[in-house]
This record gives C-alpha cells, structure tokens and sequence, in this order.
C-alpha cells in the first residue's frame, strides 16, 4: 500500500476528485493548506498598496491506495492538476506499512 499526497491548486480540486473516483478511488482526505515553492509568493495590489502574498493557498489531497493502483492514481492526479503553469504543485508517494478500518477491524487492502 501506497499514501499519495498531492498538493494542488484550488480550483483543480473537482476535476482530480471526479477524476479519481472514476478510476475507482473512493475516499480521499482533502486539507486546505498554504505554501509556497521556487514562485515565492507574489504581490498584490489592493486599494493602491501593494502585498507581498508569500504563502500561496493551496489544497493537499491525501488518498492511500494498493500498490497496483499507485501509477495510475498518480498519473491521474497529474494530468488533472496540470495547468502547465508555475505553481501546479507536487505529488508525494510514500509506503504505508498498515490500515485498519475502525468500524470492522478490517486489515491491509480490504481497509482501504
């Protein structure tokens, strides 16, 4: 088993949640979070003063997945993250050693 995060643009949101559960992704853990990366922020202007924004607010998807599922979830997330732009995110894999549901007790992939 496998734990994707993906740390994406608001707006994608949608199309990588749909995305994800055509290919069969039921649950997913969604957090707003803010960053930033090589961008650095931006500034802003409002009413005539300029603001330096230096955390960007962004959305990290958490979903964990069989390993068979791990490239074609990742792939998926990718392609629908993608805006080509600077700022599109990044996609974390990482090993899970065990999930256990908590209403069955339900062990391993089964969990999931």
């Amino acid at each position: 088993m496998k734990k994707i995060e993906a740390i994406i643009k608001p707006f994608k949101l949608d199309d990588v949640k749909d995305s994800l559960n055509a290919i069969g992704i039921q649950g997913m853990t969604v957090i707003e979070v803010k960053g930033f990366g090589r961008q650095k922020g931006h500034v802003e202007l409002y009413r005539g003063a300029e603001y330096d924004i230096t955390f960007i607010p962004k959305v990290k998807i958490e979903v964990v997945v069989s390993n068979e599922m791990v490239e074609k979830a990742v792939s998926t997330i990718e392609e629908r993250a993608k805006t080509g732009k600077i700022g599109d995110g990044k996609i974390f894999v990482s090993a899970i050693e065990e999930v256990i549901r908590i209403r069955t007790g339900e062990k391993g992939d089964t969990a999931i």
